[in-house]
């Protein structure tokens, strides 16, 4: 895209979700788009499963060999708050995102709307500023215990979209972990490189302070701020909480410069808009010495090959 623009302000929002309440979720989420663009922002970037949570430190009453009928209620009430994309919530965050004339990149939960099923997906939701829904990313790998919630995505949503601010596209939490994912997100150009995430650890920032180094992008990290009196008390496992921590997610969100300083701080311990601008000419000056699908590449010694179709369970033929 030519005549891109050389800075653009960027808002990462570090926020709770209204646990298990896709509309309350959507309408904070609304608030905080506007509240950014109101700060200067023209991309605006959510964690990981904002709407409606991510259910960090439920099991939905499983353990190996059983499910529970108290687990089922609750996963019910998870399944009937995701998001059937396109659907109105959808609608709302396109319009919120065309009024602030921003870009929005939103983490949910994903019901996969195609056959009604019932598999939920972790998901990124991209909008453009005149709020159209440009696409998404399903999580390719759901971690560990997330494989009782959410199903793996395919090669068929792994975009990198064009944007007059740069080439945008997002990872999520641990698949920035696969170091192959990433090297797909490199090899489309991407420039801000988002990594929506639930990881409040340390070792998360040399995580993304890596991987900036490493594609010579910008990353931006987004995670919540989530307290255990944030869950609803009428949760049929509420139980299950008893032994968590009183700050459920700490938070940890960030922004990365392309040779791995910081831009912006990690924020802990509170809600916050972390805002900064970013100067595009950095990605150029640091491909000067290390570009990972340019001058630094041995395509003579090493390939990857990437399916892009979507999977499907049958193939019916004429």
């Amino acid at each position: 895209m030519s005549n891109r623009a050389q800075k653009v302000k960027v808002a990462v929002i570090q926020a709770s979700s209204v646990i298990m309440d896709r509309d309350a979720t959507t309408k904070k989420a609304v608030s905080l788009i506007h509240q950014a663009a109101e700060k200067g922002a023209k991309i605006v970037v959510f964690p990981e499963a904002f709407i409606p949570a991510y259910p960090r430190g439920l099991s939905f009453g499983t353990t190996i060999g059983s499910r529970s009928a108290e687990g089922r209620k609750d996963w019910y009430r998870y399944w009937s708050n995701s998001v059937a994309v396109p659907d109105e919530t959808t609608e709302q965050l396109g319009e919120a995102a065309r009024k602030a004339g921003v870009y929005l990149v939103i983490g949910v939960t994903e019901r996969d709307n195609e056959f009604s099923g019932g598999t939920l997906y972790c998901s990124v939701l991209f909008f453009d500023s005149d709020g159209q829904l440009l696409g998404k990313h399903r999580k390719l790998k759901p971690t560990a215990a997330e494989r009782i919630v959410w199903g793996e995505g395919d090669g068929s949503t792994l975009p990198v979209f064009d944007t007059p601010y740069g080439r945008i596209g997002a990872l999520i939490c641990w698949e920035n972990y696969m170091p192959l994912a990433r090297a797909a997100m490199y090899a489309q150009g991407i420039q801000i490189y988002i990594a929506p995430t639930a990881d409040a650890r340390e070792t998360w920032q040399s995580t993304i302070r890596h991987i900036a180094l490493e594609g010579r992008c910008f990353v931006l990290s987004a995670n919540q701020y989530v307290t255990k009196d944030m869950y609803p008390k009428d949760l049929a496992c509420y139980d299950e909480l008893a032994s968590s921590p009183e700050v459920m997610s700490r938070g940890g969100s960030a922004i990365v410069g392309p040779l791995g300083e910081y831009v912006a701080e990690p924020v802990f311990g509170k809600e916050d808009i972390i805002i900064a601008e970013l100067d595009m000419k950095q990605i150029a000056y640091s491909q000067f010495d290390f570009d990972p699908v340019g001058h630094y590449a041995r395509p003579d010694v090493f390939k990857l090959l990437v399916n892009k179709e979507k999977k499907t369970t049958i193939e019916w033929k004429n």
